[in-house]
């Protein structure tokens, strides 16, 4: 049987649990506060608990996926449709080595099409420029891998928007993540921290 614990901090906001899960069998049990604040004396605002089985519930996305040839690369796509709001989305990759590939996003009826290149540079550096048809907007991304630690800078030029997140991956100390961001459009630019850990724990 095994558990996972995570916890997460803001700088608007502190919770001590986001949420235990504990896996027995093919039955999974979980608790989670949507509001424990730990400032000001600890609470338990919004604790709830959910016994879920896996399967029992089973929905079956309308998905297609395949692969083909284009000039001797793979072009991997795939048609699948939305539950939501019932509409069909096709998305493609085109890998031309393996650090380097263009993938598109288009939902058919509409505007909604967006397009990235990536590119893994000396395997540990990826430059993810991105473009959106519909909103004629673009936006990057580059991160660097160094040992267990993904280092992250995003920004978007339609929201001003410009996050930095570091990421810890470790095998026995589980993950860690923590991220910044700040609009710079706004005028008091005041930056926003969260930092959030997870632990798997096996009994």
């Amino acid at each position: 049987m095994n558990a996972s614990l995570r916890g997460r901090h803001a700088n608007c906001k502190s919770t001590a649990a986001d949420y235990a899960a504990v896996n027995a069998g093919d039955v999974k049990l979980r608790a989670s506060m949507t509001d424990a604040r730990i400032v000001n004396g600890p609470s338990l605002n919004g604790l709830t608990f959910a016994i879920k089985k896996p399967g029992f519930y089973r929905y079956v996305p309308q998905k297609l996926m395949n692969t083909f040839r284009f000039t001797k690369n793979p072009l991997k796509l795939s048609y699948g449709r939305k539950r939501e709001d019932k509409r069909t989305v096709v998305d493609g990759a085109l890998v031309f080595d393996s650090g380097s590939q263009v993938s598109a996003s288009y939902m058919i009826g509409t505007r909604n099409c967006k397009l990235k290149y990536s590119y893994l540079h000396g395997g540990v550096t990826t430059l993810e420029p991105c473009y959106d048809l519909g909103k004629n907007v673009w936006g990057f991304a580059i991160s660097r891998r160094l040992y267990d630690n993904v280092f992250k800078a995003t920004y978007h030029t339609w929201s001003k928007n410009l996050a930095l997140e570091w990421l810890r991956n470790h095998v026995f100390n589980g993950t860690f993540k923590m991220s910044a961001s700040v609009n710079l459009a706004e005028e008091s630019k005041d930056p926003k921290f969260i930092a959030e850990t997870t632990w798997e724990l096996e009994m």
